[in-house]
């Protein structure tokens, strides 16, 4: 999951440096050894040729692209820029739902809090899914607190959503059941290049207006030094009342290569949100006006200063090392209503509020990772380790709105130390046709949990050995074919460590057996049967306001993803997504999880004439229950219930202008739900009682300019 930039230099150098000076010894070398990218004519009557670079690749999964998917050995989805930004997504969540096996649940139909789930795994807050950044975790606390409270992702400055749903525990961990989601910033380009874009986006029911303004700069400074900035901000409201969000997102990159063999990347983020969150509805105010909120007290403020820092030694192209750092400090915090004195749920949205609390959470985060991959014959070895230390203040403040007293019911302190090591061995036969990689990832996390006020101590360790194997097979010119087993660890989490009752680390088994066939040379057809055996999975139980462990669970199914280049001009895509969960333990035995669909089905077109393109993009989605006991009449107060079906229709049209002096403006109108369907999921984190309504129609208005 590299981001590395559109420049031949490094490879260009050490090979010229290797082979001498001569034009007959190095001019060869430019038709079968030149970096990603790089176009080289064969002469001048002919086409030009995209090569690849034949050097060791020393991260696992490799460039975030289509090609590269093609013969990974698991399953994976790379959603490239085109299909990123025309497509009418509202927001990367958005953008995301049409991939096999993904969930989404919009909850603020801004992106500011995802919601994404794999597999049937629970989607709320995104905790199921390592999710990374150009290859760093962004998790606040990548152990400890693995749910996503606060995103630092814009959909304008992301050039590729990367996701892997298996084969992938070995390299990456923890939390990486649900697969491997990676986002990859826009790299920096080799010639200057700047870009102005600005969007609109109108909510037909209420008329909201949320704007998203993007400014990026960014080239090679001299031969050896490039640099980039970008700078997102976003203000506005989402399709509900009480939902106005301020976003500032900036980010600068910069790479600079020491000579042929050694080069340095670092990346510094400044991230900051605040947001009114609408929550959820009763049902009954839901179905009197969706885009209400009975929610007054629930806001979200937020920022994080982050930092990465990579160093890259290539003394040949069979041995390279990678020393990877990452560091951020943030605070994050909820304020929300809450009503202990009525006899119902604290958070029921009908029951007007009598207190208010604030839960501040500062993360101060630090990890470093050095890596080395060895090529050997038919052998490709990466070791690994990694060191990561996490200090985590979790306080809550409530505020009797009668009598404006405050008072601190809540002050822990959680210190995290984690080490993983990890090793594989990819071995390549039938004439590198044919690769078996066996692999093991040791983990070792130690917490020490504090609650200050209670003057409590207690402490978490666990300690595993994660092995995995994964097959690949190019059977055919045509047939790619894979096989994988690895398992996966999720430790314990901050707010489940603290609460009354024990909870287990969490362990799962993941196994797929797949394809990828090119049927014919503009159809390509993948298929993907995955099982996950889940041990100790943890729920929130809503009744109890307690963490507990479901035991054993299984999530099984099939997914199927079908691409075909009808004509130049024109492609279709159609996807299917079987999932079939259980819980194999407990009260609730033989139940299915919740926020589990069945059936998720993918239709789209997309057509490209001269400077027009225009896309429409359809999903289907089954009803799926929203509690372990499977509850399919709605609670009174809309905590537990079936939730409904739904399909999503999202169309765009788009134009280009050429508008002088290599100047490119694209024009873009998109209608997103197209057909207002009405649908909602039960409440999420502070406001977890009730129905949260999804966006419903909305025009998004773009212009971006590239110069």
């Amino acid at each position: 999951m590299n981001n590395r930039p559109n420049t031949p230099l490094r490879p260009l150098a050490r090979a010229i440096k290797r082979l001498g000076s001569g034009p007959s010894s190095w001019l060869p070398l430019l038709l079968v050894a030149s970096a990603p990218g790089i176009v080289v004519a064969q002469d001048s009557g002919q086409e030009p040729l995209e090569l690849g670079v034949l050097e060791v690749v020393g991260d696992w999964i490799g460039e975030s692209t289509n090609e590269s998917a093609r013969t990974y050995t698991g399953a994976r989805t790379v959603i490239e820029q085109e299909e990123l930004h025309q497509r009418g997504a509202l927001n990367l969540e958005d953008a995301m739902r049409s991939t096999p096996g993904v969930q989404v649940l919009d909850e603020t139909g801004t992106g500011v809090l995802p919601n994404i789930g794999v597999r049937g795994l629970n989607p709320l807050r995104s905790e199921r899914v390592q999710l990374l950044v150009d290859g760093y975790p962004i998790a606040l606390g990548p152990y400890s607190n693995v749910g996503v409270s606060l995103f630092p992702v814009t959909m304008a400055s992301i050039n590729a959503v990367d996701i892997v749903r298996g084969g992938a525990a070995v390299h990456y961990g923890p939390n990486n059941v649900g697969g491997v989601l990676n986002f990859e910033t826009r790299p920096i380009p080799y010639e200057l290049e700047q870009t102005i874009r600005q969007q609109l986006t109108i909510a037909e029911e209420t008329g909201n207006v949320f704007s998203d303004t993007y400014y990026r700069a960014g080239g090679y400074v001299t031969d050896k030094l490039a640099l980039q900035l970008q700078a997102n901000v976003q203000r506005g409201d989402g399709f509900r009342d009480h939902s106005d969000t301020e976003v500032d997102n900036v980010i600068v990159d910069g790479r600079y290569f020491i000579n042929d063999e050694h080069e340095v990347a670092a990346q510094l983020q400044y991230y900051d949100v605040r947001a009114e969150l609408p929550g959820a509805l009763s049902p009954d105010a839901y179905r009197d006006d969706r885009t209400q909120s009975q929610r007054p007290f629930d806001e979200f403020d937020a920022d994080i200063v982050r930092g990465t820092l990579e160093w890259v030694y290539t003394p040949s192209d069979d041995v390279k090392f990678e020393w990877r750092n990452f560091a951020h400090d943030a605070d994050r915090t909820f304020d929300f209503g809450q009503n202990f004195s009525s006899g119902g749920h604290w958070a029921d949205p009908a029951i007007p509020s009598t207190l208010v609390a604030d839960s501040p959470r500062p993360f101060k985060v630090y990890g470093t990772e050095p890596r080395l991959t060895l090529r050997q014959g038919n052998h490709t070895v990466i070791v690994g380790a990694r060191y990561v230390t996490e200090d985590v203040q979790f306080l809550v403040n409530r505020e009797e709105l009668a009598t404006g007293i405050t008072t601190n019911v809540r002050d822990w302190s959680l210190d995290t130390e984690a080490v993983a090591v990890y090793v594989s061995d990819t071995m390549s036969f039938v004439d590198d046709r044919l690769t078996v990689t066996p692999g093991v990832r040791y983990e070792n996390v130690k917490m020490d949990f504090t609650d200050n006020i209670a003057g409590a101590d207690q402490d978490n360790h666990a300690e595993e050995l994660l092995p995995g194997l994964t097959v690949g097979y190019q059977a055919t010119d045509e047939v790619f074919l894979f096989a994988n087993g690895q398992r996966s660890l999720v430790p314990v989490q901050i707010a489940q460590v603290s609460r009354e009752g024990e909870v287990a680390n969490e362990t799962a088994w993941n196994y797929e057996l797949g394809g990828r066939v090119q049927l014919r040379p503009d159809l390509l057809t993948s298929a993907t049967l995955f099982r996950i055996d889940y041990k100790d999975q943890i729920q929130f139980d809503r009744t109890t306001s307690r963490f507990e462990n479901l035991g054993e669970t299984r999530h099984q199914g099939l997914e199927l993803d079908n691409q075909w280049q009808a004509t130049d001009n024109l492609s279709f895509r159609l996807g299917y997504t079987f999932l079939d969960t259980e819980q194999r333990s407990g009260d609730d035995k033989g139940n299915e999880l919740p926020n589990a669909p069945r059936h998720h089905v993918t239709v789209g077109a997309a057509y490209d004439y001269q400077q027009w393109n225009a896309s429409l993009v359809g999903n289907y989605v089954s009803e799926s229950f929203s509690d372990a006991a499977n509850t399919e009449e709605e609670t009174a107060d809309g905590s537990a219930g079936e939730l409904p079906n739904y399909v999503l229709l999202n169309a765009q049209l788009g134009r280009d202008f050429n508008v002088g002096q290599s100047r490119n403006l694209h024009l873009a109108l998109s209608v997103n739900n197209l057909l207002d369907e009405d649908y909602y999921f039960r409440g999420v984190d502070v406001s977890p009682v009730g129905r949260v309504p999804a966006p419903g129609r909305a025009y998004l208005v773009s212009a971006q300019l590239d110069f």
